[in-house]
């Protein structure tokens, strides 16, 4: 006998779980918060405003109604002016979903965590503060962003966001890092192994994560002279110079004389690249870890190629977040603290009902439901809720083809 899983059980559970953590209250008779949740699930699946997902759902309050719900939920309260208190929130929505059997699961051993920043285009000017957007490289026609940092679990190919920081161009790595970590920490993750990007090969990265006792892996930037050079190469660019793969110890050292060190294992992985993206010939990644051991150099290439999948993890967040032209940072960060929840409902959907339960590990079946079908099906609830706007009224009178056909409706 197979159960059912239908719109109504998601749309139940994910609303359960904003109410809940988000602790959202009525604003009025017209707009309770169930309503607000709908509106908000609508903006999220279709991609599109909050205000534009009001105007498309005719039975919702007006535009202006839902925003001052929104931000009276989002700033009522003796602590609405804690910028801190909407991300706390996220946070223990997101970590809802790691139940008490997952929970079990997670204390039996040590599992990978991947670290990454995500960096959201913005072409507008900062709301109070300069330092609320970060510089980077050029991306959708701007050089500015709102930036985010998450963690993540990675836990037999399925991925749970544990933690979500909003990142500002005066936040150091290192204790946006400590942040992620300490709230892993609270959920009873152990981590196996960090697996992070380049943008944290710093000194006081690695400095933090040895002092924490953070076993931890990621990619070496290469620095230092070129082989032309009279001298030779030197920094990590001796590396690149490398003919077969192996080990070596290497100490970053930060500018100045005075700069602290940090030690470290480097281990080379090299690969020929037939043809990959229009380039032939070896290929040398360089891969810097400590407090652990890989089985070898292969081993470690494939082990830190789980973190990739944290890349997919925030498409699949665009595509559940929804769109803002607002300069408020707190009303952003819930656009996409939203996504990232509907997200993890997903995650947790095809891990404790849509998976085949067999000898040893279950079956994931991921054919069920994907992601986009959940969108769906949220919207589909928030339409039986609040209506369908499948009416247009024009202002011309119908053209012919418009016009029923004289035969239509006979036998």
């Amino acid at each position: 006998m197979k159960s059912i899983l239908t719109s109504a059980h998601v749309q139940d559970h994910a609303a359960g779980l904003v109410q809940q953590h988000l602790r959202l209250k009525d604003y009025k008779d017209s707009c309770p918060a169930s309503c607000l949740v709908a509106i908000l699930f609508t903006a999220c699946c279709r991609a599109i405003s909050f205000s534009a997902a009001c105007k498309s759902l005719p039975n919702a309050p007006s535009h202006e109604t839902a925003r001052k719900a929104l931000l009276f939920n989002l700033y009522d309260g003796p602590d609405g002016d804690d910028p801190d208190r909407l991300r706390r929130r996220l946070e223990r929505a997101l970590g809802h979903c790691i139940t008490r059997p997952l929970r079990r699961l997670l204390r039996r051993r040590r599992h990978r965590i991947a670290c990454d920043l995500t960096l959201c285009p913005y072409h507008g000017q900062p709301c109070s503060d300069d330092n609320e957007v970060v510089r980077g490289q050029a991306k959708s026609g701007t050089t500015h962003f709102h930036a985010y940092a998450t963690a993540y679990l990675v836990l037999r190919g399925e991925r749970f966001t544990l933690a979500l920081r909003y990142v500002r161009a005066d936040d150091k790595t290192e204790v946006v890092l400590r942040g992620l970590m300490q709230r892993c920490a609270q959920l009873g993750v152990r981590p196996k192994v960090v697996l992070l990007d380049r943008g944290y090969w710093k000194v006081a990265v690695i400095r933090y994560l040895q002092a924490a006792r953070y076993p931890f892996a990621m990619p070496v930037i290469t620095q230092g002279r070129k082989p032309s050079h009279p001298k030779g190469p030197s920094g990590t660019r001796v590396f690149q110079t490398w003919n077969k793969g192996g080990y070596a110890d290497y100490t970053l050292q930060e500018t100045g004389r005075k700069g602290r060190k940090a030690r470290v294992r480097i281990a080379v992985y090299l690969r020929y690249r037939k043809g990959r993206r229009g380039k032939r010939g070896k290929e040398r990644l360089a891969y810097a870890f400590w407090g652990w051991q890989p089985g070898s150099v292969r081993k470690l290439h494939e082990d830190y190629r789980l973190r990739f999948g944290i890349e997919s993890s925030y498409r699949q967040m665009n595509e559940g977040r929804a769109r803002t032209c607002t300069r408020d940072p707190q009303w952003r960060l819930l656009l996409i603290g939203l996504a990232l929840l509907l997200r993890n409902v997903w995650v947790w959907l095809h891990h404790e009902v849509l998976s085949s339960p067999r000898r040893g590990r279950r079956r994931y079946n991921p054919e069920r439901l994907p992601f986009k079908r959940l969108l769906k099906w949220l919207e589909h609830e928030a339409e039986k809720a609040l209506g369908c706007l499948d009416t247009i009224a024009y202002d011309r009178p119908p053209p012919q083809e418009l016009l029923p056909s004289p035969c239509q409706g006979r036998p």
